[in-house]
């Protein structure tokens, strides 16, 4: 299941008809992860008198299930809507934190995405289980009500990161309105002064709320506007709204960024987050921008690592000596390293062999008890 990876599902149900279909869909939402990823990742809870064959009792607080682990698991309710409504209504705060909420009806028949729809993911998570459980999907979101362009969903769907939050809804409003919308998409950066810019490819129909400009000048004409870049800089994106004083500017930040990173065994927690953030920063770049981290095997418990990707939501992946060796022309070297790792230099190849495709925009980088290195990579935006 394309949405749910990456987040564990917690279902709930009150009836016994409810429950009935609590375990059918729970045994199908673990199925479709596959066997290595299923166990434990969706959770089915219900009254005591329903609970058993896979089912866990509701715990005597129950809204202690909710708040655990509120904007990190995907919540399902069989049953009234308002039953979820009072559940979820102490840890509600807006739709770029909150978990995605479907409300199901015991017969199986509607599911409902009823929060955080699209930057959460709940309109498409509603989609994926009517399709398991041969319901309809029920949507209420205006733009999607009204086929219209939805900022948020593109956003998510191609790894951009939202940098105004009230500008993405004024965006979202102008399209209701019927507003044409600029679309610019600046050059990337190149990594060295040899490289060319990596080109930004768009697939498929541009929706026909946007008119895509060759120029920043071009998107003048518009009220509202929509810039798409790689630079996360106050200073350039301040020039960029200032030429389109009193509109609307909403400025999309390319989440393209694969880093690598080496440490020292137990290095403390907050010095390799300084160290990283101050690599980044010293880049150019915000920690938004980074879709992978990736180090040696060795490194795959090293708890700093998991902490810092736990906390900024970013996918860690390791390799094995072997693995990083087949990368060649690493900036430097280390004997050290290599003796305690087989490998001269873990972040650089770490980062290069996580995508290869890309630029290297910054070698081997040491800070205390930390290396990273950072590579850029294509882009290929999906209308």
């Amino acid at each position: 299941m394309n949405i749910l990876k990456g987040m564990d599902v917690i279902i709930l149900s009150f009836t016994a008809a409810g429950t009935e279909l609590n375990r059918r869909l729970c045994e199908k939402i673990r199925g479709a992860f596959g066997p290595e990823e299923a166990p434990g990742r969706c959770g089915g809870y219900a009254p005591e008198k329903y609970a058993g064959r896979g089912i866990s009792p509701l715990p005597a607080d129950k809204r202690t299930l909710i708040g655990g682990s509120w904007g990190q698991a995907a919540y399902i309710f069989i049953g009234a809507a308002g039953i979820a409504v009072r559940y979820i209504a102490p840890w509600v705060k807006d739709k770029y934190t909150d978990s995605p909420v479907l409300v199901i009806d015991e017969k199986g028949e509607y599911v409902i995405p009823l929060l955080s729809g699209h930057v959460g993911g709940a309109v498409s998570l509603a989609d994926e289980i009517a399709e398991l459980l041969g319901a309809v999907s029920i949507h209420t979101t205006a733009t999607d009500v009204q086929g219209k362009f939805a900022v948020d969903v593109f956003a998510k769907k191609n790894g951009l990161v939202i940098t105004d939050r009230e500008a993405a809804k004024n965006i979202s409003a102008a399209v209701l309105n019927g507003e044409k919308i600029a679309f610019y998409i600046e050059d990337t950066a190149a990594g060295n002064s040899d490289e060319e810019p990596l080109p930004v490819r768009v697939m498929g129909t541009l929706p026909q709320e946007l008119v895509l400009c060759k120029s920043l000048k071009e998107t003048e004409q518009y009220t509202s506007r929509i810039i798409v870049t790689d630079t996360p800089g106050q200073e350039r994106q301040n020039e960029r709204c200032k030429m389109n004083a009193a509109r609307c500017t909403l400025i999309l930040l390319l989440g393209n960024i694969a880093a690598g990173i080496g440490c020292r065994k137990q290095i403390d927690d907050s010095v390799l987050e300084k160290g990283f953030l101050d690599i980044l920063r010293a880049n150019g770049l915000d920690i938004s921008q980074v879709k992978s981290v990736a180090s040696i095997d060795l490194k795959k418990d090293e708890s700093a690592i998991l902490q810092l990707c736990e906390k900024y939501h970013i996918p860690f992946v390791t390799y094995t000596a072997g693995e990083l060796g087949q990368v060649q022309d690493v900036s430097t070297g280390s004997d050290f390293v290599e003796k305690v790792t087989g490998v001269d230099n873990v972040c650089e190849r770490a980062a290069r062999l996580s995508c290869s495709a890309g630029n290297l925009i910054q070698g081997k980088c040491i800070r205390e008890g930390m290396t990273a290195a950072l590579v850029r990579c294509p882009v290929e935006l999906r209308f």
